[in-house]
């Protein structure tokens, strides 16, 4: 297993870091990051992390379309901000991560269940902000990383857990460079 969470944890620091800088292979070699972790996740029952990798899979598609063809007159898409909408988004993560939290220890008997709901919940809304180029994707971003560090520790993920760490550093790198960059 410490090869394969080695090769995702390299596909996935090179996908964030080109996120910071805004280049559209970012979307493709998060792809070969999210398959490898379904493996990774599902072998040590982190379910939600796992279903997580399939989202992100459609996310990653998505984004990579919206960065190419998402502006105007299908133009490449600009970094912009939700603004105050944006309580809404962490209102709606705060109202499903419990939810999915109980499924998940209820049903599957996951481990960590509402931590690891937490970082799945916060990671579909995170994506889907960072598909839409939106600035405040990195303020969730932070947050999943946060939880995830320990969340891996505790399941001696150890590789990946150091990798949350520098993608923590990356998001708010990301968070910085995208601010001085936006449009609104």
């Amino acid at each position: 297993m410490t090869l394969i969470e080695i090769i995702a944890a390299i596909a996935g620091l090179v996908c964030v870091w080109l996120t910071v800088k805004q280049n559209i292979w970012c979307w493709p070699i998060g792809l070969v990051q999210v398959g490898l972790y379904i493996y990774i996740f599902t072998s040590v029952k982190l379910y939600s992390d796992a279903l997580l990798q399939i989202f992100f899979i459609v996310t990653s598609l998505y984004g990579w379309y919206m960065w190419l063809y998402g502006g105007k007159n299908k133009t490449e898409l600009k970094v912009s901000v939700i603004g105050k909408k944006f309580i809404l988004w962490v209102a709606l993560i705060l109202a499903v991560f419990p939810i999915f939290g109980f499924i998940m220890a209820k049903f599957l008997g996951a481990s960590a269940p509402y931590p690891d709901a937490f970082t799945t919940v916060a990671s579909i809304v995170a994506t889907y902000l960072m598909a839409k180029k939106r600035l405040e994707s990195w303020i969730l971003w932070i947050s999943v990383d946060v939880i995830a560090i320990g969340v891996y520790i505790y399941k001696d993920l150890y590789i990946t857990s150091g990798l949350y760490a520098v993608f923590l550093c990356l998001a708010i790198t990301g968070y910085i460079k995208w601010r001085k960059e936006c449009v609104n």
